[in-house]
């Protein structure tokens, strides 16, 4: 058994009741009597996509930390490739915590840039 991460990315359309009805559909693929364990979920709701997927230029994100076989992956994955309400999902050794919602950085201000500008020689 190894700790997993996934983050899924929803179709922006998609309800949050009935991305709990997939995650509860998936979730028990690897979990409960297959062995596996979900030790986290956290929804991060929808957000502005980095580049446009299938059109959309937002999805609704959810992160699952899980644990289970790795023989058990290929199945699951089969069936989360089959799911046209899911832009795209990620699989990954988990290796630390639950990460949490994004927080953008505050903008810098770079006050020596800012001074050589001004400067004359």
């Amino acid at each position: 058994m190894r700790d997993y991460e996934i983050v899924y990315i929803f179709h922006p359309s998609v309800e949050e009741d009935r991305v709990n009805e997939k995650l509860t559909r998936y979730h028990g693929l690897i979990a409960g009597e297959n062995g596996g364990e979900i030790t986290a979920v956290d929804h991060w709701g929808r957000r502005q996509l980095a580049y446009p997927i299938e059109d959309q230029t937002s999805g609704y994100y959810v992160v699952t930390h899980f644990t289970t076989d790795g023989e058990r992956l290929p199945e699951y994955e089969r069936i989360l490739t089959l799911d046209e309400e899911l832009l795209r999902y990620l699989i990954v050794v988990n290796e630390g915590d639950l990460a949490t919602s994004p927080v953008p950085p505050a903008p810098k201000r770079d006050e020596d840039e800012e001074g050589e500008e001004g400067e004359e020689e």
